[in-house]
């Protein structure tokens, strides 16, 4: 399933609610749960391959 339409901010809710906190802000979010740090980028609408990535790399 891809996923077209998420928003950067979409994502980091997602992550918050999965028990990721915001570690650094700029052009991209950094994220981290103390064992996997994740950075997404800034977009209104976040690449369908670039977010599974994302979703892999939190685990």
């Amino acid at each position: 399933m891809l996923f077209t339409d998420l928003s950067s901010e979409r994502v980091v809710n997602a992550l918050s609610k999965a028990g990721f906190k915001i570690i650094k802000q700029g052009k991209h979010i950094g994220m981290s749960d103390g064992f996997h740090r994740i950075i997404i980028p800034r977009h209104k609408r976040i690449n369908p391959y670039t977010l599974k990535a994302i979703i892999k790399d939190a685990g």
